[in-house]
């Protein structure tokens, strides 16, 4: 007797795109940052989900490609890794350095904008995953409570919840 042997047609299928599309995440990130058109949502998209692309590595960043609509897996993919991770604070700076007249504080708020639209693509365990990834930091951009081993019950939360 001999062992089956994979043809092309037997090769397993690539992994399916997600049902959500790329206008259903402009959408989600317009709604959360408040944006006046979806071509502003669109841009910002654009820059955060690519400064994004080189903070998330391994299996992670395969994830987080695999999760996203395909244009956003692709913006995410663009980018090669960085060597040293940016601390939540850097990462907002050098964002806000691609987004034209932006402040620090309109940086934060259109970084956490796309950021927070993500979770509900990812799911709670890829986010997770993702932020024991990078710095401490990067779950308040993602609409997380700070978790870590410095943090005190009832200090995290935007209520001191």
């Amino acid at each position: 007797m001999t062992a089956p042997t994979l043809s092309p047609l037997t090769t397993p299928a690539p992994h399916p795109r997600p049902a959500t599309t790329w206008a259903d995440l402009i959408t989600a990130v317009q709604d959360t940052g408040q944006y006046p058109t979806r071509a502003e949502a669109e841009r910002i998209t654009r820059i955060v989900l690519s400064a994004l692309g080189g903070h998330v590595t391994g299996d992670e960043r395969v994830a987080l490609a695999q999760a996203l609509p395909e244009e956003a897996a692709r913006l995410v993919a663009a980018h090669i890794p960085v060597t040293r991770p940016l601390t939540a604070p850097e990462f907002v700076d050098r964002t806000a350095a691609r987004i034209e007249g932006a402040t620090p504080a309109t940086a934060r708020w259109d970084v956490s904008s796309v950021l927070c639209a993500l979770p509900p693509l990812l799911g709670d365990a890829l986010v997770d995953d993702i932020l024991r990834q990078l710095p401490p930091g990067y779950a308040l951009l993602f609409g997380r409570a700070e978790l870590g081993a410095g943090a005190r019950p009832g200090s995290a939360g935007p209520a001191g919840e």
